[in-house]
């Protein structure tokens, strides 16, 4: 397993992964961005690049999460959530076959850990509301507007 570190707008990204797969991309307050590239992140430190620059609304790189059998399927679910558009954490379990699992499915969405890539931030709460980001609100909300066509009002 190799790591690297690459500046973004919401700050210092820390990338991990191997030969199988990215499995963990997270957010930190501080650091420094790597002054190399492990050749197995090259791809996804390209595309979160793209991304940044309103370049990319689809990664396509090798992931390789690893969790239970059920947060496996949530993030799965997640995964399906297009590009500009959000889901409630209701509709999301309803998807997952039992619309009382809201609080294991607001869990597991939690527990991902592959920031962006499977993007949990594309649920918000039923009401429309921001609703828990293990990022924080504001870097829910800097995503959501980075999402929004333009033309649009912000979101939030």
């Amino acid at each position: 397993m190799v790591s690297c570190f690459i500046n973004t707008p919401l700050g210092i990204a820390q990338i991990r992964g191997d030969a199988v797969g990215i499995s963990a991309i997270t957010i930190q307050e501080g650091g420094e961005e790597s002054n190399a590239i492990p050749i197995v992140l090259s791809d996804a430190v390209q595309q979160l690049q793209a991304y940044f620059r309103g370049e990319l609304v689809h990664f396509n790189f090798e992931i390789n999460p690893q969790g239970t059998e059920f947060q496996l399927r949530v993030w799965e679910e997640l995964k399906k959530i297009p590009y500009g558009k959000t889901v409630s954490y209701l509709e999301l379990s309803k998807k997952l076959g039992d619309a009382k699992a809201i609080r294991a499915v607001a869990s597991a969405n939690g527990k991902n850990p592959l920031w962006i890539v499977i993007p949990c931030h594309r649920v918000i709460g039923t009401d429309g509301s921001l609703t828990g980001y293990a990022g924080g609100l504001w870097r829910k909300k800097w995503l959501l507007e980075h999402e929004t066509p333009s033309g649009q009002q912000t979101l939030f």
